[in-house]
């Protein structure tokens, strides 16, 4: 494995259809982060403490909406929310059996955008771009030029349409939230013409990063329709469910979404019992499923945050005595090929 990193996504700080002196969720996300000395700086943090972080930043950009950064502890350059996301040296480093595409989503292309890897439900592309760039993220090398953008909408949905086994669309990217409801409002349509859809879920990590993209005009969009919805959000450690989280959480849940979240375990973040076992009773709290805490994958770039099996059925099993079965989430990998996720232990 080539040690320097490629990134095709077009992500930007400035979401789609943006303009200047927009206001709202896109006013915030235009000032974001993009400069790793910028954000130390802003912490009062020394950049030489953590060098490479401008080489790093340059293979695969920082993007940190300043409402995230407000839950850093200042000072500290062991902050578990700053290191999901600020760029390290370690990450120009080759690791064996790291890769560009851990999961194989290539192998799972239907169509331009659209993927399936398991039954009853697709995966849908709908954009390349993220309010917040996590440094483990497995889509980091993505050509999303070639899947998330124009007319390729098209071959995707009609590909969903000859597809009567579907019965679940996952919109994903990037974040399908990237979206501006006008936008997201034109797909779901679309999709709600597909007569064999049921459910309509999403994975984003907006509600958490940038938690004014949730309004009540969007909770109305994702519930008004026929389709019924789910919303995933990734959340890994309990101090990223500050108030204005919580109270995003809380209009989802008042407009009846099914709300869910998966984790990542992840080395000096949150492999730890009594934080993994907080982050569960905060989720409960705020009405929120633990539903999955995936290990790594193993995408080049990310081995730094790799916990070792051994040690993640530790915690597995840790959580296990500590806390009521429902609150306890399903360790699992995905890996290439396989039905479903693969359960651990």
């Amino acid at each position: 494995m080539p040690g320097a990193l490629r990134v095709d996504a077009p992500s930007s700080a400035q979401p789609p259809n943006a303009k200047p002196g927009t206001s709202g969720w896109k006013s915030e996300l235009a000032q974001a982060f993009t400069r790793p000395a910028d954000l130390l700086r802003h912490l009062g943090i020394a950049e030489s403490s953590l060098a490479g972080s401008m080489a790093a930043s340059a293979q695969f950009r920082m993007l940190v909406p300043r409402g995230f950064a407000a839950l850093m502890h200042p000072g500290d350059a062991r902050d578990p929310l700053l290191l999901q996301v600020l760029p390290q040296a370690a990450e120009g480093l080759a690791a064996a059996g790291f890769c560009a595409d851990p999961v194989n989503d290539a192998g799972a292309i239907r169509a331009p955008g659209l993927l399936q890897k398991y039954a009853g439900r697709a995966l849908l592309l709908v954009t390349g771009a993220c309010a917040v760039h996590c440094r483990y993220c497995f889509r980091r090398q993505f050509p999303y030029a070639e899947h998330a953008s124009g007319q390729r909408f098209n071959a995707a949905l009609d590909a969903l349409r000859a597809s009567a086994d579907v019965s679940e669309v996952i919109l994903s990217g990037g974040d399908p939230l990237m979206l501006d409801d006008g936008a997201l409002a034109g797909l779901i349509a679309r999709l709600e013409r597909i007569g064999h859809l049921r459910r309509l879920r999403l994975h984003t990590r907006l509600p958490v990063v940038l938690p004014s993209r949730v309004t009540s005009a969007l909770c109305h969009l994702l519930s008004r329709g026929r389709l019924q919805p789910v919303l995933v959000i990734h959340v890994n450690h309990p101090r990223e469910l500050g108030t204005a989280a919580a109270e995003a959480l809380g209009r989802l849940r008042r407009a009846r979404i099914q709300l869910l979240n998966q984790s990542v375990l992840l080395r000096g973040i949150n492999d730890d019992a009594d934080l993994l076992t907080a982050l569960a009773e905060r989720l409960f709290d705020l009405g929120v499923t633990n539903y999955y805490l995936h290990q790594l994958d193993r995408v080049c770039g990310a081995a730094h945050f790799e916990v070792e099996d051994t040690r993640a059925l530790l915690l597995q099993e840790q959580l296990r005595r500590r806390l009521p079965g429902y609150l306890v989430p399903r360790l699992v990998r995905e890996q290439a090929g396989q039905a479903y996720k693969t359960p651990l232990g």
